[in-house]
C-alpha cells in the first residue's frame, strides 16, 4: 500500500516549490547553513530529507531568498527547492519543521525560480524595546535614508558593493511599540540594526538628524555598533508571488503561545524584583 502511495504521489518530472516561512529566530544561529550550529536552513532541509522529498539539497535548488543573523526573526522568509513529491511537501512540512519554524503560504513557480535573484524587494521591521520621547525628530531623520546611498558606515561591508538604495522607509506606531519599517531591494550585513541604533539616538536626543547624513557621506570613519538582533523581523519578500496558504501545525501555536507566556511572566518577575 505505502508503494503504490509513493508512485501515486511521485510527479512525472520535478516541481519548482516556494514556501513563504516564518521563525523565532532567538534559537537559531542564523538561517544560514553551519555545520556545527542549529540553522534554519539546516533544520529546513533535515525535515524535507526526513519526508523524503529530496536527498541532495544542491540537487534539488534549495535556495533561501537571504540571509538573517543569530536571533533574527522572519515573517516573510521565501525558500524554494524542486521535489518530485509536490503533495506530500505542501501537506506534511509544517507537521515536521521545528515549532519555531513554519510556512504560512507556497506557490508552484517555473524551474528557474530563484528566490533570492528574482525577489524585487525586501522589507525589514525593527521593534525599539524601549519608547524614544522624540519619535517626530526620528521619522524625519528617517528620510535621510531614501535613496541610493552608501552604507559603508552603517553596515559590515566586506568586499559587497556598499551602495544600497532604499525604496521606503518610516517609525511606526503599534500596539504600544515603535518601529522603523524599511524596504530595499537588497540590504548589507547589520544595516538595518545600524540604521534603528542610529535613528535610535536621534529619538533620545543624543545626536540628531545631521549625524546621519554624517554617516551616509562617509564623514565618520568607525561603523556604528547594531541594535539587539531579537527586535528585527524580516517582514517580507516580494518576488512577486500570490501565495496560497498552508495550515499551521498547533505545535507550532503552541510554541508561540508558550514563549508569549514566559515572556510576560518574566517581565512581571522582573517588576516584582525592582520593587525590592
Amino acid at each position: 500500500m505505502e508503494k503504490d502511495q509513493t508512485v501515486h504521489e511521485r510527479s512525472a518530472t520535478p516541481v519548482r516549490l516556494a514556501f513563504r516561512v516564518s521563525y523565532l529566530g532567538s534559537r537559531f544561529s542564523g538561517s544560514q547553513i553551519q555545520a556545527e550550529c542549529r540553522t534554519v536552513e539546516g533544520d529546513f532541509i533535515a525535515s524535507c530529507q526526513r519526508l523524503g522529498l529530496f536527498s541532495d539539497w544542491r540537487e534539488a535548488g534549495f535556495l533561501f531568498s537571504g540571509r538573517t543573523d543569530r536571533g533574527v526573526h522572519a515573517r516573510g522568509q521565501v525558500v524554494a527547492f524542486s521535489t518530485e513529491f509536490p503533495d506530500r511537501a505542501i501537506r506534511t512540512l509544517n507537521l515536521q519543521l521545528p515549532p519555531d519554524c513554519w510556512c504560512t503560504g507556497y506557490a508552484d513557480m517555473p524551474p528557474g525560480f530563484h528566490p533570492r535573484y528574482d525577489a524585487r524587494s525586501r522589507t525589514y521591521r525593527y521593534y525599539f524595546s524601549r519608547l524614544p520621547p522624540d519619535i517626530a525628530a526620528m521619522e524625519r531623520a528617517s528620510l535621510c535614508f531614501l535613496g541610493c546611498h552608501n552604507f559603508t558606515n552603517l553596515a559590515r561591508v566586506k568586499d559587497k558593493n556598499p551602495m544600497r538604495k532604499i525604496l521606503d522607509i518610516g517609525i511606526r506606531r503599534e500596539d504600544g511599540f515603535t518601529y522603523l519599517e524599511v524596504k530595499a531591494e537588497s540590504f548589507l550585513w547589520h544595516q538595518v540594526r545600524c540604521m534603528a541604533e542610529a535613528l535610535l539616538l536621534v529619538g533620545t536626543g543624543e545626536t540628531d538628524e545631521t549625524f546621519i547624513t554624517s554617516l551616509l557621506d562617509g564623514e565618520i570613519k568607525k561603523a556604528l555598533k547594531p541594535a539587539p538582533a531579537e527586535g528585527l523581523i524580516l517582514w517580507e519578500t516580494d518576488c512577486g508571488i500570490e501565495w496560497r496558504p498552508m495550515p499551521e501545525a498547533e505545535r507550532s501555536a503552541a510554541h508561540r503561545d508558550h514563549v508569549e507566556r514566559h515572556h510576560t511572566l518574566m517581565a512581571r518577575v522582573c517588576s516584582k524584583l525592582r520593587d525590592t
